[in-house]
């Protein structure tokens, strides 16, 4: 998991010899946001997320394709219930960095960050 504190136009660097998609699951994105101060990001994804989360262009096993999707419907999840920021940039040819950059955290929240995402993502 790669986590900065988020300047604007700061480049996000790639990795050498990393794989182009994620290595985190969307419990990990859960657990970051809970802890993430406002203003930190979390690069959740390497690659073209849109192509390698498709079921009919996507290049990667199965497995990882499904991963990526749900990790991509985490982040979207945190990001309606206003807890994250969802930004993409690009690194290279067809390849972004999408990040989730953490808001500050509700005032008045009655149940936990991870109740309103588990609720979420039952629903």
């Amino acid at each position: 998991m790669i986590m900065a504190r988020f300047t604007p136009g700061r480049q996000a660097k790639p990795t050498r010899g990393t794989d182009t998609f994620s290595r985190i699951a969307d419990i990990d994105l859960y657990a970051w946001v809970a802890q993430a101060e406002d203003g930190d990001a979390l690069i959740y994804h390497r690659g073209f997320l849109v192509v390698d989360a498709d079921r009919t262009v996507s290049t990667l096993p199965a497995d990882r394709r499904l991963a990526v999707r749900g990790l991509a419907d985490a982040a979207f999840r945190a990001a309606e219930q206003g807890l994250v920021h969802l930004v993409q940039e690009r690194v290279g040819p067809n390849r972004f960095a999408y990040l989730a950059i953490a808001r500050p955290k509700p005032k008045a929240a009655a149940a936990s960050l991870s109740a309103l995402l588990l609720d979420e993502q039952a629903a």
